[in-house]
């Protein structure tokens, strides 16, 4: 087999969409089926894929390649096994992804906010888990109605 150049290799990876992935798009159809309302790609620190600011919740859909996950797909020993394989261009930029990543989530929780992230595999795998721990996060941001105080003489 031949290897390509890197004009084959740039035009392939170029065409990849950054925004509105199908994976994105399941994510969000099943949410909204689930009444859950949110905003999508909107201008907050490190662009998240959807945000619900209401409960200061923001979500990421990371792509199994650009984030660093390819190894677990490829049943490789490790994340290091697997960018031996790729030039010092792709090593390099996967890292940084990897490395933005933690910066993001160090920012939002720093300011209370919670931050989910599903691989592109999972969702693919197993939508509706991921659907249901978005839910249970929300669930617990809620705010809790508060009840009338009790005396000993009954309601005030």
């Amino acid at each position: 087999m031949r290897a390509r150049t890197k004009d084959i290799t740039y035009k392939i990876m170029s065409a990849i969409k950054s925004k509105d992935t199908k994976p994105e798009v399941f994510f969000r159809k099943a949410l909204w089926k689930w009444g859950v309302r949110y905003r999508k790609n909107v201008n907050l620190f490190g662009r998240p894929d959807i945000a619900i600011k209401k409960y200061k919740l923001v979500i990421f859909i990371d792509g199994d390649f650009w984030h660093g996950n390819n190894w677990r797909i490829r049943n490789m020993p490790s994340l290091e096994a697997e960018l031996e394989r790729y030039s010092d261009f792709w090593k390099n930029k996967i890292l940084r992804n990897i490395a933005r990543d933690k910066k993001v989530n160090r920012y939002y929780q720093s300011r209370k906010w919670t931050v989910l992230r599903f691989w592109q595999s999972a969702i693919e795998k197993d939508l509706n888990a991921c659907i249901v721990k978005t839910l249970k996060t929300i669930k617990k941001k809620k705010p809790r109605k508060e009840t009338t105080p009790l005396t000993a003489g009954g309601p005030v």
